[in-house]
């Protein structure tokens, strides 16, 4: 009767739904054995879970022939759900070692029967109540023992591990709950208990391996602040300074550096030398303006408001001289600037602006870093170019793009859209498409001869259809663009290591899932595992070449940064690897089979969208009007270049790939357009500063070839050419005085020669431009009367003297010949002698007086 209550009770829930976040596990929810389930992270998402399984530590991380024969896991089970969970007990398996690349990343999505050499369960906990967590720590065998189960390994490998918790949930019985999924790199197997010799791993085709390491960060400078002399550098909020200071991230990634190619051991085994650090020169350029302080934004999202002072410029100063100091020894190499979309950039086409993202930032390392960085490679962020970006790069002198394995395929060959799904996995991953593992491995270095410059004297290209022409012999310059390629799979892993991890656009589409779901020791652990295959796994016919390449905007901490170096030094140390410098690499030969750009679906869907390249266009452009237009003085400052560069800097911040590939666009786009619309913002101020002064009146001229007076101010602190543009009416002809030029700063009187045949008032339209006519400042009209009355007033004013002429000649004649003039009659001649005698006797007396 209790039992038969029970239930229905239970029915009634599960119609409810009160209970469908109940695992419903293979062989059935009441089932008493364990049962399967989807895993955490490495999978598609499942049920909501009652449980949470996180890997804490793995010891050792890397096995090697001296390592401890035990493996101990270390983990935390939380419970997630709102039931209580009985019975909590965890245990670990493991899968066939990796025989193909894919399999790094698929095989931890495979079903946990496919794990099939499993330990013991071992109860960790009673019950578990709604948010409590348990900590456990179990170890086995990593050889068999004989009296017990083990790992059962037998033979070096990357080989992945599962860790399997059961438990009992209320209303439901023991099953699976959640697994957590990581990857073991065996590089040698120690001594078994049962006398068995060490193992370690053939040594006889090491792997030439070279190692990138990226510092860089998202574009933090506020947009549309032109150059100046003294004032501080704005920067949208204070996060870089906490990242430059202790415990930050990229104080953590240099920290990491240091102390692993500081050890005598390291310089021993030239870990160094394979070592290139790769450095975002906007990065650069604010961390240096941050050490002459600089101010932070109160509100990120208001461009135009209010500041506060920064707090970093201590931790900026100490990190630079840290990074100096580190490129002393090591390979350094400039990234694009501010990590822009190359495909972006050459669709906006700006020839100014390509230069400044492309070949600037060499210089730009250089000068602040005090050092010699790599030139003629590039190194894309996405990984993957269309064909426009590769000539881009080609035509501005790079010889070398580092691209996805994927990125480039060979002529003739059909391309593969999923490389997962075009490899078989040796882990019962299905197989489909063009390609198969008897298929070679991209070479480390290939040609893309379809990405050329001409060269002089060159013959015309083949035609289509034709066999494509063989590198160019070593005394005559490549015209091809060379790729060197990098393998996605142990990339992908490194990207998934540490914080806020990114899913590369390279990344294939089926083994795409988000990474967060697993722990960042399990992550850690993948990478491991993953920067070790190819060193355990020779390929024949394949390169024993390995090129690893973490995210540029990398979010590994120090201790995780440190273990990827240390496994790359183990590797060396087991004659496993040998270091080869980035250098050497690009002065490789490429394959002999000619290649083509494959540009990724997911790097098109990433990529900056296609809305700000016209903007972004238009703006560059106005840039390079305004630069032709200003006047570099000697010992001036800021020269042109220095005042409008910080603009041109914007605009290839807008076209940034920073924080694309999260899944989210929103963000990013609405920086973007806001960085776009400051610096649009700027240019209209910088063009509206220089303009003619409107005159507030009536000019009256003397004459009408009197000169206009005309006053021209620069408000920009550089000085300017400029052209006045003047709209003449009919009536007035106006002299053009061609270029001249205004100090910064300042204002300028000029006379215009003009001249005017009508005296009415006369609205003439004045404004300046630049040399090249861009129109500069506002238009303004001067009013101009003049005071002449043209050829009437010459003709009028000169019978009037003929006439002065004549009548004082006619009254002078008649008075010599004794006749009076008709006009004296009417007077008396007596009394006009009185008058005469009266004005002498006057005058007498007046001089009398004086002389008195």
């Amino acid at each position: 009767m209790t039992r038969g209550l029970v239930r229905i009770i239970v029915a009634v829930l599960i119609l409810l739904g009160s209970v469908t976040s109940v695992p419903m596990l293979s062989g059935g929810f009441f089932s008493g054995g364990t049962a399967g389930a989807q895993p955490n992270g490495s999978s598609s998402p499942a049920t909501p879970k009652f449980l949470k399984l996180s890997l804490d530590s793995v010891s050792p991380s890397a096995v090697t022939t001296t390592s401890d024969p035990l493996l101990t896991v270390a983990g935390t089970v939380t419970n997630i759900g709102d039931r209580v969970v009985d019975d909590v007990s965890v245990r670990v398996q493991r899968a066939a070692a990796v025989t193909t690349p894919s399999d790094l990343r698929s095989a931890l999505r495979l079903d946990q029967v496919n794990y099939d050499v499993a330990g013991s369960f071992e109860d960790i906990a009673e019950r578990l109540t709604p948010g409590q967590r348990k900590q456990f720590t179990l170890s086995i065998p990593l050889r068999p023992t004989g009296d017990g189960p083990s790992l059962d390994l037998s033979a070096p490998g990357v080989y992945p591990l599962l860790l399997n918790v059961n438990g009992e949930p209320a209303y439901g019985n023991q099953a699976r709950l959640d697994d957590a999924r990581f990857l073991l790199p065996v590089l040698g197997l120690p001594a078994g208990t049962e006398g068995g010799p060490p193992a370690p791993a053939p040594s006889d085709a090491p792997v030439a391996t070279t190692l990138i390491w990226p510092l860089a960060d998202r574009p933090r400078l506020v947009a549309g602040v032109p150059g100046s002399v003294n004032g501080k550098v704005e920067l949208t909020d204070d996060d870089l300074a906490a990242s430059l200071g202790k415990g930050g991230r990229l104080e953590q990634l240099l920290g990491a550096l240091e102390a692993v190619l500081g050890t005598g051991g390291a310089k021993e085994r030239d870990l160094d030398s394979a070592v290139c650090v790769a450095v975002d020169p906007d990065l650069l350029l604010t961390v240096d303006a941050m050490t002459n302080g600089y101010r932070v934004l109160a509100s990120p999202s208001d461009p135009d408001g209010a500041t506060r002072q920064g707090s970093g410029a201590e931790a900026a100063q100490a990190w630079l001289d840290r990074l100096r100091a580190a490129a002393r020894s090591v390979c350094t190499v400039a990234l694009p600037f501010a990590q822009v979309d190359v495909t972006a950039l050459a669709a906006v086409n700006d020839p100014a602006l390509s230069a400044r993202a492309v070949n600037a930032p060499a210089d730009i390392v250089d000068a602040i870093l005090a050092t010699r960085s790599v030139r003629g490679v590039a190194l894309p962020d996405s990984g993957s170019i269309d064909a426009g970006a590769g000539t881009l790069l080609r035509t501005h002198g790079f010889t070398t793009a580092v691209l996805a394995d994927t990125a480039v395929y060979p002529v003739g060959e059909p391309r593969v859209d999923d490389p997962a799904e075009a490899t078989s996995g040796s882990l019962g991953m299905p197989t489909t498409g063009a390609r198969t593992d008897s298929k070679p491995a991209t070479p480390a270095v290939v040609r893309v001869p379809e990405i050329s410059v001409p060269q002089a004297g060159a013959s015309a290209p083949p035609e289509s259809g034709a066999a494509p022409s063989a590198p160019a012999s070593p005394a005559v310059p490549d015209p091809a663009l060379r790729a060197a390629t990098f393998d996605i799979w142990s990339a992908t892993a490194l990207a998934a290591v540490g914080s806020n991890p990114p899913t590369p656009s390279f990344t294939p589409k089926r083994v795409r899932y988000d990474v967060t779901n697993d722990s960042r020791t399990a992550r850690m652990q993948d990478a491991l595992g993953a920067i070790s295959w190819s060193a355990l796994n020779p390929q024949p016919g394949g390169p024993r070449s390995q090129l690893l390449m973490p995210p540029q905007q990398w979010g590994a901490n120090r201790d995780e940064a440190a273990a990827l170096l240390r496994q790359v030094e183990l590797l060396l140390k087991s004659n496993l690897a040998t270091a080869r410098p980035f250098t050497e690499l690009l002065a490789e030969a490429p394959d002999a089979q000619p290649y083509q750009l494959d540009y990724l679906p997911q790097a098109a869907e990433d990529a900056v969208p296609g809305r700000f390249v016209l903007p972004v266009r238009e703006q560059a452009t106005r840039i390079t009007e305004l630069m032709h237009a200003l006047v570099e003085i000697p010992e001036s400052e800021p020269t042109p270049r220095g005042y409008l560069a910080p603009l041109g800097d914007d605009l290839i911040r807008v076209l940034s790939l920073s924080d694309r590939r999260t899944g989210n666009s929103a963000a990013p786009d609405t920086f973007a357009q806001r960085r776009l619309d400051q610096t649009t913002k700027a240019l209209d101020e910088s063009y509206r500063a220089v303009t003619v002064l409107p005159p507030g009146g009536v000019y009256t001229l003397a004459s009408e070839q009197s000169p206009l007076l005309l006053v021209a101010r620069n408000d920009l602190p550089v000085a300017i050419r400029v052209r006045f543009r003047i709209e003449a009416p009919a009536q007035t002809r106006i002299t053009d005085i061609g270029e001249q030029q205004l100090p910064p700063k300042g204002t300028r009187s000029f006379q215009i020669p003009s001249e005017v045949s009508d005296s009415r008032n006369l609205v003439i339209p004045i404004s300046l431009t630049t040399p090249e006519g861009i129109p500069l400042g506002n238009a303004t009209s001067v009013s101009v009367r003049s005071n002449a009355y043209g050829q009437a007033l010459a003709i009028i004013t000169a019978c009037a003297g003929l006439l002065l002429f004549l009548l004082a000649g006619r009254r002078l004649w008649r008075r010599f010949r004794g006749r009076p003039d008709p006009a004296d009659e009417g007077f008396d001649p007596g009394t006009v002698r009185q008058v005469g005698r009266y004005r002498r006797a006057r005058k007498k007396v007046m001089r009398e007086r004086d002389d008195e």
